[in-house]
């Protein structure tokens, strides 16, 4: 039998990750399978250890176990850890090793449709959830030079004021309204937040009014393709980036740390956008 290779999470019935990991291995020749396992919250510690027992050779972490499942994990890598959640477990000959590629897999497709200099730019992050952190912590291992959140609750900010601080980095929490009335002093826009993801499609995090075409506007938000919030970006004549590579790359990137190999990212994207019914992002 090959190997054996899934995603925890609770539901995951929605998933795409067994789709392209699957292709993935058929196309490079991988003898491996990916299964989704629907794991409650209660049963994590049991589900972790399932993966020794099993000899399971790795899996994706989804929600709501990205934090839970680190207690229970052998070693934590770096960034994994400053992120402070794990969407990647790789089996290595018993030890269970946590790593996070969500941030990255985001910054690299900013770097891959922007094509800018991040170190050069002003980012607005909208939200201070998990989403956040770990965009926040891949930017700031870039080496950005000024970072503004703005948060439902200010409070819920701090811990990526502290970490903006360890990279020397400027950093402020300032409310909504103050965002929406400063736009133009943005590079680059982010939503983090769940806000305009379908079924919810008509709502926005925050305004555009005060927005030029300055900016370029990203949400991580795949379902939509393009939501409420990007539809008005693009009539501002914003450059705009949905969250479709970012779940491409952070799949690619776990895949790397499984196989040591490179999948075509092209690949998974047509099976991502095939499966949200689009044909383009």
């Amino acid at each position: 039998m090959g190997k054996v290779f899934g995603l925890l999470g609770h539901p995951v019935g929605h998933s795409m990750s067994p789709n392209i990991h699957n292709d993935a291995f058929g196309h490079i020749g991988i003898d491996a399978t990916y299964h989704a396992f629907d794991v409650d919250p209660n049963f994590i510690k049991d589900a972790i250890a399932g993966l020794k027992a099993l000899q399971i050779s790795g899996c994706n972490v989804t929600v709501p176990h990205k934090i839970a499942v680190m207690e229970y994990l052998d070693e934590i890598d770096e960034e994994a850890r400053l992120i402070g959640a794990v969407n990647t477990i790789v089996n290595v000959n018993g030890r269970l090793v946590g790593y996070n590629t969500d941030g990255r897999g985001f910054v690299e497709s900013l770097e891959e449709e922007a094509q800018i200099d991040l170190q050069t730019k002003r980012f607005l992050i909208i939200g201070a959830g998990g989403a956040a952190r770990g965009i926040v912590t891949s930017l700031l291992r870039k080496g950005i030079g000024h970072l503004t959140i703005t948060n439902r609750t200010a409070e819920k900010a701090t811990p990526l004021l502290k970490l903006a601080k360890e990279f020397k980095t400027q950093a402020e929490v300032i409310e909504k309204k103050q965002a929406e009335n400063q736009l133009s002093h943005y590079d680059v826009i982010i939503n983090t937040t769940s806000i305009g993801m379908s079924p919810n499609v008509e709502y926005t995090p925050l305004s555009l009014e005060q927005l030029t075409d300055k900016s370029i506007v990203c949400d991580l938000i795949y379902n939509p393709l393009d939501t409420a919030f990007l539809i008005e970006a693009k009539k501002k004549g914003c450059l705009t980036i949905n969250g479709v590579g970012m779940f491409v790359n952070q799949a690619a990137l776990s895949f790397e740390h499984w196989t040591g190999k490179k999948p075509e990212r092209e690949r998974m994207r047509k099976i991502v956008l095939t499966n949200l019914g689009g044909t383009s992002c």
